[in-house]
């Protein structure tokens, strides 16, 4: 369902024209990073799960954490980006077509891939060092680098400090430059002297709003504020809501509450269904 519903969302932005615009690239690329990080992590979680269990090389768990890293990465960076369209688009609107060009679009984009690329490569490097002797079991249903840091026999404490330094900035940042924007979106939005005015001003927001609440509520309580040891399952519980309900429910917020998007859904079933007639 989560890969269905983002699959959806991407198929929808590229084929309708009503949806050729920033927002909706931008939440296109957001779909992506859902379907690379479900597709990473939930086929081996659900093969542990019906076999009770199952055996992964190092070399291909350090790989899982990798290839998560990447879009868990992409996906703070783009909501930071959405949240620069709705500032623009709201605060200042007749320079929005200047300032979000298609060029500017790419740019940012390939600046938000190209940064997740390299900072997870830079934790991957560090994890490549590590050494595992003893305990070989992981108490987790994917490799996250915490269960990884605790099975290790090699001095870990480069790759923890190095962890923390990218975390810390890497989450905080773009959340802290999300609540600027909406800051001065709010600050817009109260001048405008008619209720409609507020409320259609509102309504474009409320979909990321929603997401980055969702997204950031959970990620910074695996990993800026995480449970202690003893609370190990319910660690795992967190994880598991970021990991699989996210990605299945972003693509439902958007297009419930999203008029272009349940538009462009109406057309295209449709269009389905005029072709098999």
């Amino acid at each position: 369902m989560a890969l269905s519903g983002n699959v959806l969302v991407i198929t929808l932005v590229a084929a309708k024209k009503s949806l050729h615009c920033p927002m909706y690239f931008f939440l296109s690329q957001l779909s992506l990073s859902e379907i690379l990080f479900t597709t990473d992590i939930v086929p081996n979680m659900l093969r542990l799960v019906l076999q009770g269990g199952g055996k992964v090389s190092v070399s291909q768990c350090i790989l899982q954490f990798y290839l998560s890293g990447v879009p868990t990465i992409a996906q703070c960076l783009l909501l930071a980006v959405m949240s620069f369209d709705r500032h623009v688009a709201i605060c200042r609107p007749l320079h929005y077509a200047i300032i979000m060009t298609f060029t500017h679009q790419i740019q940012m984009v390939t600046v938000c891939w190209l940064l997740s690329f390299f900072l997870s490569l830079v934790v991957y490097v560090f994890l490549r060092k590590l050494r595992f002797c003893y305990h070989n079991t992981i108490d987790h249903f994917f490799c996250d680098i915490a269960p990884l840091i605790k099975l290790s026999c090699s001095d870990t404490s480069s790759l923890e400090l190095v962890a923390a330094l990218l975390a810390y900035p890497i989450i905080l940042s773009p959340f802290l430059f999300i609540v600027a924007s909406y800051i001065s979106i709010l600050q817009t939005v109260l001048k405008i002297p008619s209720g409609i005015g507020k409320q259609k001003a509102f309504s474009t927001c409320s979909s990321h709003l929603t997401s980055v609440c969702l997204y950031y509520g959970t990620l910074s309580s695996i990993y800026i504020f995480p449970l202690k040891e003893k609370f190990i399952n319910a660690n795992k519980g967190l994880t598991l809501l970021y990991a699989l309900v996210t990605p299945l429910f972003n693509p439902l917020v958007y297009s419930l509450r999203n008029k272009d998007i349940r538009d462009a859904i109406y057309s295209f079933g449709q269009i389905s269904q005029l072709s098999k007639s």
